[in-house]
């Protein structure tokens, strides 16, 4: 293989991966706030009970 077809071949996979990432963590932001809602929800059951 030529220097030339490795590199552009190893910037392809790399903007692949790029693009994979970028859509997982947008994907994952729906998820994130409902984790924080549960976090929130789970603190204010603690702190009621130590009323």
């Amino acid at each position: 293989m030529t220097t030339q077809f490795t590199s552009k071949f190893r910037t392809a996979v790399l903007s692949v991966l790029i693009a994979f990432g970028a859509a997982s963590l947008l994907g994952a932001c729906n998820t994130i706030e409902g984790m924080g809602k549960d976090i929130k929800s789970g603190g204010k059951a603690v702190e009621d009970a130590a009323k």
